[in-house]
């Protein structure tokens, strides 16, 4: 774009001047902290490498900020929005900002957690400033409900981030770092500061990039028989896994048993495991006798 030409982002002006007009308060609610800063939109989709050919879906877009960064730089975008008034006034703005790319934008008024389906091509990347109270289960859904999501990049709070991204053995290693593990290798991909949204958080973000697995996890597991063990493992965090995993073995006794046919040590904490232990350990579940 040249420096003559009207930029199509929006500036903090511009975002003042749509809630106004909207009559939107941004609430604690729904975890609403609006972008106003185009160079970290821009950033942001550099960061997630979007390419031309690309059909983005994005959770939470809000007033647009970001959603039209992804409209110039992708082929498609799918924006899911649970506010009612959020959702009525996006395709106007992207009308009145991006005349020429609105064919390619789509809208699905709805909560991202019950969305089962996507209008148009199969979504190739999830690229969204993630509202903070449901990160990690809109991430984790999003990853199991459409595999074609091959890159994803989040913001989420920094906390979040590190959790996300750590490694077996760091002290926030849990839950959701070995699920999101499970559909992606996953990495801290920067840092955003507070100054960008509006209201200002009080707290730091985060990118948070996840690549899918070109190969799943070799296991005879499911999914949720996987993640079972997780859930299991990290309730009771401080517990051995020989402890931790008696209620979904039966006993203590049985999931040693377990845990020792898995090779992995009984006296181990989860947070030491990686994902493909925890599957290995979901193979060997014993069988309960029936009644």
């Amino acid at each position: 774009m040249s420096s003559t030409e009207p930029d199509a982002l929006l500036g903090p002006a511009d975002i003042r001047d749509l809630a106004a007009k909207l009559g939107v308060r941004p609430t604690k609610q729904r975890g609403q902290n609006f972008v106003i800063d185009a160079n970290t939109v821009r950033r942001i989709v550099r960061t997630a490498e979007v390419r031309p050919d690309d059909t983005v879906v994005e959770v939470g877009p809000g007033l647009g900020s970001l959603t039209l960064a992804l409209l110039e730089a992708a082929d498609r975008v799918i924006a899911v929005e649970i506010d009612d008034v959020l959702a009525a006034a996006l395709p106007a703005t992207v009308h009145a900002r991006l005349p020429e790319r609105a064919e390619r934008f789509a809208l699905v008024h709805s909560d991202a957690m019950l969305v089962t389906e996507l209008p148009g091509p199969a979504p190739t990347a999830l690229v969204a400033n993630l509202p903070y109270n449901v990160a990690v289960p809109v991430l984790l859904t999003m990853l199991e409900r459409f595999p074609s999501i091959e890159r994803t990049l989040v913001m989420v709070q920094a906390e979040v981030a590190d959790r996300l991204a750590a490694r077996p053995g760091n002290k926030v290693y849990g839950v959701p770092s070995v699920k999101a593990n499970w559909y992606a290798e996953v990495k801290r991909a920067g840092s955003i500061g507070r100054n960008v949204f509006w209201p200002a958080p009080n707290v730091d973000s985060g990118l948070v990039s996840l690549v899918r697995r070109t190969e799943p996890i070799a296991t005879i597991a499911s999914r949720a028989e996987v993640f079972a063990v997780v859930d299991a493992a990290f309730a009771q965090r401080r517990k051995t896994l020989r402890a931790a995993l008696s209620g979904w073995a039966g006993s203590a006794p049985a999931a040693e048993a377990a845990l020792v046919a898995a090779g992995v040590s009984p006296q181990a904490r989860g947070e030491a495991l990686t994902v493909e232990e925890f599957a290995a350990i979901a193979e060997h579940k014993p069988e309960v006798p029936s009644l």
